[in-house]
């Protein structure tokens, strides 16, 4: 079995002339598209808006797919300067073609007697919530020049400062006791069962920073005040509102959301500190100890005990994701082990033109890397659940996106807790998922405070490395709390998150508590009715791309704007943490 993917499904390489030939035919796509909004006003209803809409579609196709080669040859090598090339080349296209969209994404909101197209033509009521969407996102549109300006300026603005963030970091070196190794390797060692390991390698992580830390807060900045600069010229309240609208999901969802949270801090300390305890950290768990492995899991998995063992476990779920994974596992879907310039962490990207899906670890044979993979592989099924929807129905907002990755965790969570022959064992589960859901929650709790301070700050000032190191650690003191010990927090959080800067998506952390309460209700709801629960989840999964996170919600019969579903999901990991504290 293959460690890396395979990409050459999708091109043999830049030479290749399917490749060439892609690249010619989103240009094409975009003269088309140019055509078609030129046009509008002399062409009759409903051809105009199926033209743009095919178009519009034609684009989204060809660019996804060359884009998606170019991104996935960077994201393990992000020095492949072909890739880097290629991106840069697909960029200038698109950017070219930002004001066509613009202008086509105008024209759409305006659409009069929608009723009545919808039952003239099938392009028209296949995209009536995607019309229906242009209505509301044409408010906040610029001029067609200034879109198109905009588009080009971000390439070598925003999106520069966010690749100079991922190339520092892809490419720090970090020395750790007698060698050099890379970012993403140290940050795995924090995970070690040797303390002095941690401990070292925590130390070895926050030196190297050092060197970096001057060009990524300059980068920063410049994105914030980008994103800031942008909202307001939109007209919307803030980059957060921008945030909210952009991924269909209301203020009083968020508010219930982050109410129940912080509410439930104290709950989370607890558990932090008793394990502090048991590792001897008198003042609050020192942050090198966070990832700590508690009780024994021994078991070392290979990439085959790993496909082997969620083959079986998600086929009991349901026989197609069981399948799925299989295939991911034979077919060379996923690039497993950490190198030099590889991207750290792990993602899921659509392969759709292949009814695929492309995933990237850092796997080290730890049960955290199995449930890595299990999250990335629910992603997968998500993009299965859609490979027969229109593409632009696809996708879905951030917060949903979360969904099926989050309930694999917690699915296989609750299956090895389950199966726990030992009492070390079931304390070293227990301690396993806490440490996940203390990050989905704790930690995304003082990212969100973070993010939302430094938008606030930087309209004021420039903040410096050691200005955003102290806000860092204050939203690490209002989430951790006394859970952690106040000497041994970790300043540069901010550094190596590649959330914090894009100049297209802020917020995103939110998201990932959303998704992991979310699939703790939903797991709460299948174990109620497994036969009535599963219909309406592959349905929601279908339809994220256009329904609100409220809708979504709705067809799983759960009100969001209410406290009461999020408190009901923190109760249950109340739960384990008091069978953690008494283990």
């Amino acid at each position: 079995m293959r460690t890396d993917w395979d990409l050459e499904v999708l091109y043999k390489g830049f030479d290749d002339p399917a490749f060439e030939a892609d690249i010619k035919a989103m240009e094409e796509a975009f003269a088309a598209l140019h055509q078609a909004v030129e046009k509008a006003p002399e062409t009759e209803q409903p051809q105009r808006t199926e033209n743009l809409l095919l178009s519009m579609e034609k684009i989204r196709t060809v660019s996804g797919k060359v884009g998606l080669y170019a991104s996935l040859r960077t994201s393990t090598n992000s020095q492949d300067t072909e890739a880097i090339a290629a991106l840069a080349r697909i960029g200038r296209i698109s950017s070219k073609g930002s004001a066509d969209l613009s202008a086509a994404k105008k024209i759409l909101g305006k659409t009069e007697n929608l009723e009545e197209l919808v039952s003239l033509s099938p392009v028209v009521k296949e995209y009536e919530v995607l019309i229906k969407d242009a209505e509301q996102e044409a408010k906040h549109l610029l001029s067609d020049e200034a879109e198109s300006i905009a588009s080009v300026m971000d390439l070598t603005g925003g999106s520069a400062w966010g690749d100079l963030q991922s190339f520092l970091t892809s490419t720090l070196k970090v020395e750790y006791r007698d060698k050099v190794i890379t970012l993403s390797e140290v940050r795995n060692l924090a995970s070690s069962l040797d303390a002095e390991e941690r401990k070292d390698a925590y130390f070895a992580e926050l030196k190297s920073y050092e060197k970096v830390q001057d060009p990524v807060a300059f980068a920063l900045n410049n994105i914030k005040n980008q994103v800031n600069a942008m909202a307001e010229k939109r007209g919307y309240e803030s980059p957060l509102m921008q945030t909210l609208e952009d991924s269909k999901m209301t203020r009083d969802t968020l508010d219930a959301l982050i109410g129940s949270m912080k509410k439930y801090m104290p709950v989370f300390r607890k558990y932090l500190k008793k394990k502090g305890e048991l590792l001897g950290d008198q003042n609050g768990l020192k942050f090198y100890n966070l990832f700590a492995p508690m009780g024994s899991l021994d078991k070392v998995y290979s990439v085959e005990d790993a496909r082997d063992e969620l083959v079986k476990v998600f086929s009991d779920l349901t026989p197609e994701m069981g399948a799925m994974m299989q295939e991911a596992f034979d077919n060379g879907w996923i690039d497993f082990f950490p190198k030099a310039g590889k991207s750290g962490g792990a993602f899921c990207a659509s392969a759709r033109s292949l009814k695929q899906s492309r995933i990237l670890t850092n796997f080290d044979g730890t049960f955290g890397a199995v449930d890595t993979l299990a999250h990335e592989l629910g992603h997968a099924y998500h993009n299965l659940m859609q490979k027969d929807i229109s593409i632009l129905n696809g996708g879905s907002c951030m917060q949903v996106a979360e969904t099926a990755s989050t309930f694999n965790e917690t699915y296989l969570g609750a299956w090895a807790l389950k199966n726990a022959s030992t009492r070390d064992e079931r304390l070293a589960l227990l301690d396993s998922d806490l440490r996940e859901k203390t990050q989905t929650v704790v930690d995304i709790y003082s990212r969100y405070l973070f993010e939302t301070a430094v938008f606030e700050q930087a309209k004021d000032r420039f903040l410096m490395a050691p200005d955003l190191c102290e806000l860092m650690l204050k939203a690490q003191d209002e989430s951790y709390g006394d859970g952690l010990d106040p000497e041994y927090r970790h300043p540069y959080m901010w550094l190596c998150k590649s959330h914090y800067y894009s100049s297209g998506l802020s917020f995103y952390n939110f998201p990932y508590a959303f998704g992991s309460l979310f699939a703790e209700g939903l797991y709460a709801l299948y174990l109620k009715d497994p036969e009535d629960f599963l219909p309406k989840y592959r349905e929601m999964l279908k339809t994220t791309g256009i329904h609100s996170v409220e809708e979504c919600a709705q067809m799983m019969g759960v009100d969001l704007t209410k406290p009461d579903f999020w408190e009901e999901s923190l109760k249950m990991i109340a739960e384990e943490i008091e069978e953690f504290c008494s283990l």
